[in-house]
């Protein structure tokens, strides 16, 4: 009898495990109330650079639109006022230097996003999110190669990207990398291919029975600019203008965004997903194309004034963010990951210091909470205030007490050499709610303001400084910049046979 027992309870058993192993599995895929996730990154977008953010030339349709019906964000910042760095802040929700990017990382550089660091991605993918990533990668050196995370180590499940910019130029790019497998020469134009995929990957390869998390990076309108003719025709300008190219850029781009749109809309996915769009830095205002704007904003790229990190931000979540609505309350790109950890009901990681916080209280028309200022640290700014942090209407800036090196991709040992040990000063105190230009340093006439927030700065500081690792010096190999020099001068040439004929 006690056999027959023992073995009913162990054939009984057998006949359970399944169901009960799908019940412990169910909560991290089939919880209730979870969205689709879509985060838009653009590159080198300035915060004047759209019309529903002041341009009064550029056409961007489909993000008008987009703004008409979502959150517009007023004072929505980049994690960083350069690209890799700001797409660290991003996907860690950790302020870049604290992570250790502290530049944009050039090919076969020794910097990279490490593997202990955990990304939005790891914690949707682990909570039982498909995943995917198409475009602009630019958070390794060692890309698609062996020593280094990639996209599928760092939580996606697809991957169709490139290590930094689209080469030799967004048109026919060949530096496309498919779930570890480079594809070759493509034909067509950047945007348009990250769309396809995206498309492709939303009607026919993610795993419907989950929610997603899709991240799509456009290289637009980072140069070398290339803009489809029907882009172009659209602005007109003096004869060798490289204005309807860049304008067309940003142009072509939103139409890639509304196709995407467009397939969430057929597959009737739209009304349960979270979008964010926002870019990776501020306007690169170059000699060939000066054409990017910050608006009304300090300098560009690369700064850390507003212009630098300024950013156009718009969110729509139909039925929890209210259509149409305006916000001028600081956000930041670290706010991404706290953010959508509660929006997927899932814990952020507990064992590290993040430096963002979750702004849902924002969709809901709430007052947003910080524990602590937004911070960044740029130690190869283009100005010369390296840090900066924002509390509430104030903004203060400071410098560094040791030389600082231009922003090459290389790693010096000099660099190496102070990063530990350099002091801050020189510090310029800002009301931004007043002064958007940042024109009047108030540092002497708001003493109270100024000596409080100089010591949250310092205590911050400190902290990111003790936490940051130190790279081997390493010296840029040009692999990029070689390609792109090539490319142009073929261009000159082909226009100067032009002219001969």
């Amino acid at each position: 009898m006690q056999f027959m027992k023992f073995s009913f309870a162990f054939l009984l058993t057998l006949l359970l495990a399944p169901c009960l192993l799908s019940a412990q599995q169910a909560p991290s895929s089939a919880v209730p109330g979870r969205p689709n996730i879509m985060v838009v990154l653009c590159d080198d977008l300035g915060y004047g650079d759209l019309a529903c953010f002041g341009h009064p030339v550029i056409q961007s349709p489909h993000l008008d639109r987009f703004a008409s019906e979502g959150l517009k964000l007023t004072s929505c910042y980049a994690a960083h006022p350069n690209c890799s760095p700001s797409r660290t802040g991003l996907m860690t929700g950790r302020t870049p230097f604290r992570v250790g990017v502290f530049n944009w990382i050039p090919m076969y550089s020794p910097m990279h996003v490490r593997k202990r660091e955990i990304t939005i991605a790891t914690l949707l993918r682990q909570s039982g999110y498909a995943t995917c990533h198409v475009g602009k990668w630019h958070l390794n050196g060692m890309f698609n190669l062996v020593g280094q995370p990639q996209p599928s180590d760092h939580g996606f499940d697809h991957w169709f990207s490139t290590q930094n910019n689209a080469l030799p130029t967004h048109e026919n790019p060949f530096n496309f990398v498919r779930n570890a497998k480079p594809v070759g020469r493509l034909e067509g134009y950047a945007s348009q291919l990250v769309a396809d995929e995206a498309q492709d990957w939303l009607v026919n390869l993610r795993d419907k029975e989950k929610p997603f998390f899709m991240f799509v990076c456009f290289h637009e309108p980072h140069e070398p600019i290339a803009s489809a003719e029907r882009f172009r025709k659209l602005y007109t300008a003096p004869e060798g203008s490289t204005l309807p190219a860049h304008h067309g850029n940003v142009t072509q781009m939103d139409d890639a965004f509304g196709r995407i749109l467009k397939t969430l809309e057929e597959q009737k996915l739209r009304e349960n997903t979270l979008i964010i769009f926002t870019s990776d830095n501020g306007p690169a205002i170059t000699g060939r194309h000066p054409h990017g704007s910050a608006g009304p904003l300090r300098d560009k790229k690369g700064y850390t004034y507003e212009g630098g990190i300024r950013v156009p931000g718009i969110i729509q979540w139909p039925g929890h963010v209210k259509p149409g609505t305006v916000s001028d309350v600081p956000v930041c790109g670290v706010d991404i990951l706290p953010t959508l950890c509660e929006v997927a009901k899932i814990s952020a990681p507990a064992d590290r210091v993040l430096d963002g916080t979750s702004i849902l209280p924002l969709f809901k028309e709430e007052p947003l909470q910080r524990k602590r200022p937004l911070y960044w640290q740029f130690n190869r700014s283009r100005n010369e205030p390296k840090v900066a942090i924002r509390d509430g209407e104030w903004k203060l800036l400071a410098r560094l007490d040791v030389p600082t090196p231009k922003p090459s991709g290389s790693i010096t040992a000099q660099e190496i050499k102070d990063l530990k040990r350099a002091k801050l000063t020189g510090f310029e105190l800002y009301h931004i709610a007043s002064d958007i230009g940042e024109t009047t340093d108030r540092s002497e006439s708001e003493r109270e303001i100024f000596e409080r927030m100089k010591q949250q700065m310092q205590e911050i500081y400190a902290e990111v400084q003790a936490e940051a690792p130190v790279w081997p010096a390493w010296e840029r190999s040009g692999y990029e910049g070689k390609i792109i020099r090539e490319y142009y001068q073929k261009q000159a040439e082909e226009k100067k046979q032009q002219k001969q004929k």
